[in-house]
């Protein structure tokens, strides 16, 4: 008999397997201010799943996250297939035409989720941005899988708003470990390779200094040209536009905290003009540095 012929969505020993009930999802999940931003519908572990396999011809309407921890399989999404093994995941996006399998001789264990949402879209398209066919490649991390399984036993205990809320934010920090996942593993390293992070430290160190473009550039030993281009596609800013982003969160922090003058503040931080750093203070915060400093003082 061929192997084909035992081919089977579910049914593995140790398996787990939650399908939230519909009436869940349509009255509180796609409701909810916070569920309906990210919410699981579906959730599962299949260990060893030999013969694991699944076609879905139209996509379904959510998306799918499958986590290899171990063994081999595949994924087919839109006719591209892709190979899976230990340490990676795939997401296949929502209304997309798929298949995928365990390997016969090492399948895989798999950890999935189905999932969807207002933000689950922008997410899915943050990640595949991010990633070589779908399939990015993780270190093993303890800390992620014990994400996953508070997630699956705080369902296990029933469906209260708290439960689900929880879950919602859970499962964010879930997938901020696969899509940041230097930052997840290790949030404390300062890696030397990294070019922006490095000059965001110089920026930080000079923030009471003026600091132009080319000493930024110097710094990183890079042209002008190629720095500003790194730093822009990593932050979304020009390189001077975030260090003043820098120095207007030490602005705000000097008049929540100090009694310091506008003049004083701008001096401390290296602008000797306090009406250029009013104006750039009013531009970024959308108030003048007066009008945040008493808007403080009720704050607290």
């Amino acid at each position: 008999m061929k192997a084909n012929d035992f081919r089977k969505r579910e049914g593995f020993n140790g398996q787990k397997l939650i399908v939230l009930p519909k009436k869940i999802i349509n009255d509180f999940l796609n409701s909810d201010a916070i569920t309906r931003q990210l919410h699981i519908t579906d959730i599962g572990y299949y260990p060893k799943a030999r013969f694991h396999y699944a076609e879905r011809n139209a996509g379904i309407g959510q998306h799918i996250l499958i986590y290899c921890l171990e063994g081999f399989g595949w994924v087919e999404i839109n006719k591209e297939r892709i190979e899976i093994g230990p340490s990676e995941f795939v997401v296949i996006p929502k209304n997309s035409s798929h298949r995928y399998g365990a390997s016969e001789h090492k399948p895989w264990t798999i950890y999935w989720i189905h999932f969807k949402g207002e933000l689950a879209g922008y997410i899915v398209e943050l990640i595949l941005k991010n990633a070589a066919n779908f399939q990015p490649k993780l270190a093993y991390n303890e800390e992620r899988i014990a994400l996953f399984d508070d997630i699956y036993h705080t369902l296990e205990m029933g469906y209260s708003s708290d439960a689900l809320r929880y879950v919602s934010m859970t499962f964010s920090h879930f997938l901020s470990s696969l899509m940041y996942e230097r930052k997840f593993t290790n949030p404390d390293h300062k890696t030397e390779e990294d070019i922006v992070e490095r000059s965001v430290g110089f920026m930080k160190e000079k923030i009471q200094t003026s600091v132009t473009l080319s000493e930024l550039a110097e710094f990183s030993r890079l042209s002008v040209s190629h720095f500003s281009s790194i730093f822009k596609a990593k932050t979304g800013y020009s390189p001077i536009e975030y260090f003043n982003h820098l120095k207007i969160q030490h602005a705000c922090q000097y008049l929540s905290f100090t009694d310091m003058s506008v003049k004083q503040v701008a001096i401390t931080l290296g602008i000797h003009d306090p009406y250029y750093f009013t104006r750039m203070f009013t531009r970024l915060m959308g108030v003048s540095p007066t009008a945040y400093r008493k808007k403080q003082e009720h704050a607290f």
